[in-house]
C-alpha cells in the first residue's frame, strides 16, 4: 500500500449541500430564472430553458469536485460516491455534446474542425473521472484505517487484554509533536530515498465522521511487518514516540494496516 504524502494538501450530489455561496452556480441559476420568465411569456424556446438547466447542473457539480477532488480534507466513502458520480455526469454530458456536434458536421452546417474543442472538454472530463475513481479508492482504504482505530478504541474500552490482537500498542513518553514529525519525516527519506507516505495528518472528515479527534496524529500508509514499517517501528521507539502498529483489525471488521504515530485518537465529545 503506498499513499502520496501529498495527498491530505492536494488530496454530495445531492446529498451534500452545495457551498454556501459558488459564484458559477450563483450565475447558472439567475441564467435560469430570467429564461424562464421569457419562456413562460413565449419570448424564447423551451430548448434554451433545457439547456440552461444543464448548464446549473454541470455547475452544480463542478462546485462539489471543487470541495471533494480538489480539495485539502480527506473524504468520507459517501463523499468519495458524490464525487464519483459528479465526474461521471460530467463526462456523459460532455459525451453527448461531442454526438451532437458529431451531428452537425454529418449535416454539413460545421467544419469537422469544430470538433476539436469537444473532443478536448471530453479528454478532460475522461480524465477528470479516472482522478475521481483513483481518489475514492485511496478514500476508501483511509476510512478502512480508520476503522481499524476505531475497533481498538473499542478493544482498549471493552477488553484491554485482547487489544493487542488488534494493534501493537508503545506509548513512548505520550507525546507527539511537529518537531517530532520532522524528525522521523527526515529520517524515513535519508533511510528509503522517498517521501515518508503519510495518509492522514491530524483531523480528517473520515475521523470526524467516525466521532475521532485526530488532532496531532498522523497515520502513516506501510504495513508494519514490511521493511519500512519494521525500520519506522524501531525508530519510532528508539525516539520514544508513541505509535499504534496496525496489522490488520479485527476478522470481518477493517482491514487498514497501517502505522499511527501519536497516542491514540480520542474521542470526540458529544456534538463536538
Amino acid at each position: 500500500m503506498r499513499i502520496c504524502a501529498a495527498w491530505w494538501l492536494v488530496c454530495a450530489g445531492a446529498a451534500l449541500a452545495q457551498a454556501p455561496y459558488d459564484p458559477d452556480v450563483v450565475r447558472a441559476q439567475a441564467g435560469i430564472e430570467r429564461l424562464r420568465a421569457l419562456v413562460e411569456a413565449g419570448a424564447a424556446p423551451r430548448a434554451d430553458l433545457e439547456r440552461a438547466q444543464e448548464v446549473l447542473a454541470d455547475a452544480q457539480d463542478a462546485a462539489l469536485l471543487r470541495r471533494t477532488l480538489y480539495g485539502a480534507d480527506l473524504m468520507t466513502d459517501q463523499q468519495a460516491e458524490d464525487m464519483v458520480a459528479a465526474t461521471g455526469r460530467r463526462l456523459a454530458r460532455r459525451q453527448k455534446a461531442l454526438e451532437k456536434a458529431e451531428e452537425l458536421v454529418k449535416d454539413g452546417v460545421v467544419s469537422q474542425l469544430s470538433l476539436g474543442t469537444y473532443l478536448d472538454e471530453l479528454d478532460r472530463a475522461r480524465k477528470e473521472n479516472d482522478l475521481a475513481i483513483s481518489r475514492a479508492r485511496l478514500a476508501h482504504e483511509l476510512t478502512e484505517m480508520a476503522k481499524a482505530e476505531e475497533e481498538l478504541q473499542k478493544h482498549l474500552e471493552e477488553a484491554p487484554q485482547q487489544a493487542t490482537q488488534v494493534a501493537e500498542r508503545y506509548d513512548g513518553s505520550g507525546v507527539f509533536t511537529r518537531a517530532d514529525l520532522l524528525r522521523v519525516e527526515t529520517a524515513f527519506e535519508s533511510r528509503f530515498a522517498k517521501p515518508l507516505p503519510v495518509s492522514a495528518m491530524g483531523e480528517t472528515a473520515v475521523h470526524r465522521a467516525l466521532g475521532f479527534d485526530h488532532r496531532d496524529r498522523v497515520d502513516v500508509a506501510v504495513h508494519p511487518d514490511q521493511p519500512e514499517g519494521v525500520w519506522l517501528r524501531q525508530y519510532l521507539a528508539d525516539q520514544r514516540i508513541p505509535y499504534f502498529a496496525f496489522r490488520q483489525a479485527v476478522p470481518g471488521k477493517a482491514t487498514g494496516a497501517h502505522i499511527h504515530i501519536g497516542p491514540m485518537s480520542a474521542r470526540l465529545a458529544h456534538g463536538g
